[in-house]
């Protein structure tokens, strides 16, 4: 009998790492995809030594759909019927002046957060509906409904992946294949550790509960959408950002942050 298994997409480190692990823990094998094959294949043996399950790295960038096609027709040749995609990566779109950005730099960010995305979920949900049953979940962010400067781009791309899920959510679910979104706010990264455009000290890390996500936060958010825990559940958002949507405004104390947690931006 075939074990469970997932795939997810930018999991060679952080976020994407984590949900790897979390869905090993509970014994699925896990198919991890990134940029270059070398980093997936080691973040894969990484994977399976650790948590004994069986684990594959592919190369997977925007080169069209037949790149994408090939990794999923390899995962079935292999024997499986993918039971859940994470979708966590992304163009981060960063410093996009909007007086100064390129047409083609804007709709790099656009096409690869939600076109590119679009045809992995095509793949895996064309598998999934072969048994009835599936989950995809996209790792999307609380600025699809909250901007922040110079990312035009990546805002308009994380609100259109949240049109794009419900629409999925609704033409997949005769097929019993779920849609969800998990929203990061700050996530606890590299990034914060150097103080990246002083993003210690923005006002997203004031969060009604005094802390922002780490790495394990969106993992469990994510497993909880992929899994049979949420079985009846598609078409729905959760927030993982410590209440920061919630405020009208921060409230940040006189002095700012000067160390601690790391955080940072998803």
């Amino acid at each position: 009998m075939i074990k469970k298994s997932m795939l997810v997409t930018g999991a060679t480190n952080g976020t994407g790492f984590a949900i790897a692990e979390r869905f090993a823990k509970e014994g699925y094998d896990i198919f991890i995809t990134s940029r270059t094959a070398e980093n997936a294949m080691k973040a894969a043996k990484i994977i399976a030594d650790t948590y004994k399950v069986f684990a594959k790295g592919y190369a997977l960038d925007v080169t069209g759909e037949e790149t994408v096609i090939s990794v999923f027709n390899d995962i079935k040749n292999m024997g499986y019927l993918i039971d859940c995609v994470v979708l966590n990566a992304a163009n981060l779109g960063i410093g996009m002046d909007f007086f100064k950005v390129k047409y083609d730099d804007f709709m790099e960010v656009i096409n690869t957060n939600i076109g590119w995305n679009f045809t992995i979920a095509r793949q895996a949900a064309l598998q999934m509906k072969e048994r009835n049953r599936g989950s995809i979940v996209f790792i999307n962010s609380n600025t699809a409904y909250r901007a922040i400067p110079n990312r035009s781009a990546y805002s308009a791309s994380k609100a259109g992946v949240l049109g794009l899920a419900r629409s999925m959510a609704l033409d997949l679910g005769k097929y019993g294949i779920r849609v969800n979104c998990v929203l990061p706010g700050m996530i606890k990264t590299s990034r914060w550790e150097r103080n990246d455009n002083n993003c210690q000290n923005a006002p997203s890390t004031y969060t009604p509960i005094g802390d922002i996500a780490e790495f394990a936060d969106i993992a469990n958010a994510a497993y909880y959408f992929g899994s049979d825990e949420s079985r009846n559940t598609t078409g729905a958002e959760l927030v993982v950002d410590g209440g920061n949507m919630i405020q009208l405004y921060p409230l940040i104390p006189k002095q700012p942050k000067t160390g601690g947690s790391n955080y940072d931006i998803e």
